[in-house]
């Protein structure tokens, strides 16, 4: 597997948390909106703040609606002075464009645990060509069973599918707007990877079936097809 760009750098760029933020530009005013985020706003975050290591853009195959992942040292990242003050006043530019867009969501992961395909390292994982988000509003008392779920069983029979590269399990400490409690990012070479004989095996187990039909196991999917390089930091 070739070198990518992401494993040029000496630093990390996968940390323990993320900072989920997804988008939809104005009509007509894509090409503006990916101009502002490419060379000022992402850029502005992953050089400006501390404990922002990289990040990676990502549209969706269904329209116009843009997504990035920061990866963060920790969700503590979120918490200094420097980032609070360009959130809550942000330069010009920055305002001007989101006042303009729809579809704003954002979400912070703490990372729980990781599992990563043999042979694979972090960084090609990040690099992968779509992310597949499934979020859950599991309540309190079952975080432990889906996390665990995912941890012995689920994650390791997709994992046996050979373009499953890489997937996350994440408590959500911060939501807007939806209030979900887990979001699953699952790195994968293509959308087809979901047509797999591993995914459908995944879904023929007794402890699929059982936590299927549970009430509150209803699964929210987003996908997103990777976007230009991972954006980090100036050397």
């Amino acid at each position: 597997m070739a070198i990518t760009e992401s494993e040029k750098l000496s630093g990390p760029v996968k940390g323990g948390a993320v900072l989920f933020a997804e988008m939809t530009p104005s009509e007509g005013g894509e090409d503006q909106f990916n101009d502002w985020y490419d060379n000022h706003h992402a850029p502005s975050r992953v050089n400006g703040m501390p404990g922002f290591l990289s990040a990676q853009r990502y549209k969706s195959p269904s329209g116009p609606h843009y997504l990035a992942i920061y990866d963060l040292e920790s969700p503590a990242a979120l918490d200094g002075e420097e980032y609070q003050s360009r959130r809550h006043s942000p330069d010009a530019p920055t305002r001007e464009m989101l006042e303009s867009v729809t579809g704003f969501a954002r979400y912070i992961g703490n990372e729980i645990s990781f599992q990563i395909r043999d042979g694979v390292t972090p960084e090609q994982a990040l690099d992968a060509e779509m992310v597949i988000a499934v979020f859950f509003a599991a309540p309190t008392e079952h975080w432990s069973e889906l996390v665990g779920w995912y941890e012995t069983e689920h994650t390791p029979l997709l994992l046996k599918c050979e373009d499953w590269l890489m997937t996350r399990h994440m408590e959500i400490v911060d939501f807007s707007p939806e209030p979900f409690s887990h979001v699953m990012l699952h790195y994968v070479c293509d959308q087809s990877a979901m047509d797999s004989p591993e995914v459908a095996r995944s879904r023929e187990t007794d402890d699929y079936k059982r936590l299927k039909a549970a009430d509150w196991y209803q699964p929210v999917f987003a996908f997103y097809g990777r976007r230009g390089a991972r954006i980090l930091p100036a050397r």
